[in-house]
Parts: structure tokens; sequence; C-alpha cells
């Protein structure tokens, strides 16, 4: 993640951004996870990365300055908590992500789209999970949205 230290700020200053979309384009990818020094996951390149982990609870980074903070993933958290979810607000690595049970993005564009593959692993054999295909829909409920608009 070669961002500055206020990701949180939405600027026209998104170039690293743009660069690792356009990289993870040229590689077949649909989006590319922005990650720290430390092996830590910020964001997705334009959009909020959340995880299901061996405890079932949805991982996602907490609202800091590291992350530009999206509605979506606000309306999401919202709609999860309603439903009984258990929601851990922190930072996880690379490796973790692997271990995921699921891995899923939210965005304005993306709503809620799972992710089976990061880099060369698969993520749960390469099977799109119920978490987050369920919160798609309440969420794609909850805003009236229908699912052939995408």
């Amino acid at each position: 993640d070669q961002r500055w230290d206020r990701r949180d700020i939405k600027t026209i200053q998104l170039l690293p951004n743009c660069i690792a979309k356009q990289e993870a384009f040229k590689r077949d990818a649909f989006e590319a996870i922005m990650v720290m020094k430390d092996g830590s996951i910020t964001e997705g390149a334009s959009s909020n990365l959340w995880m299901v982990d061996k405890y079932n609870q949805l991982v996602t980074r907490q609202a800091s300055s590291a992350i530009l903070n999206g509605i979506t993933k606000l309306s999401l958290t919202s709609i999860a908590s309603t439903q009984k979810y258990k929601i851990v607000e922190r930072s996880f690595t690379v490796d973790e992500a692997k271990e995921a049970k699921e891995l899923f993005v939210t965005s304005a564009t993306a709503i809620v789209t799972p992710i089976i593959q990061l880099n060369d692993d698969l993520i749960a054999d390469g099977r799109v999970g119920p978490v987050a295909l369920a919160l798609r829909s309440s969420y794609l409920e909850n805003t009236g949205l229908h699912e052939t608009l995408f």
C-alpha cells in the first residue's frame, strides 16, 4: 500500500489505487488488495475487504485514517449487526485472509462480492460462501436494489 497516511480522505490523489486496479485488471483479477509493509491488509483498491474467520466472525478493518470507510461497508455493518453476526473491526494479514472461511469486498459498485482466490491461493477451496451470499441478498433487499442491475 503506497498511499499516504490519510487514506480516509477521498481526494483526487488516488493514483496508487488506480495503478493497483490497473495491475489487477492486467492479471484478470477483480480487485487489487492493498497491503502494508507489515503484511496487514488495509482495503481493496476500490473497496473494503471482509473475511469470515475460523470462529465465524466477520472481520473488517476498523475505521481510521488507514482506510476509506465506505458507505456500503457502514450499511453492511448495520445489516450484519441486526442479523446477529459477530463483527470484529481489526486489521488482518494476507496469511489470515488465505485461511479465511470466506473473503468478500464491499463497495458501491461491487455491493457484496465474494473473493474465491487471493493471488494463487484458493479461499475455502474456491467456493463462494453462504455468509457473503446472505449479506448480499440482505443488502439488496434493504436498499431496494435489484440483482438484475448488476
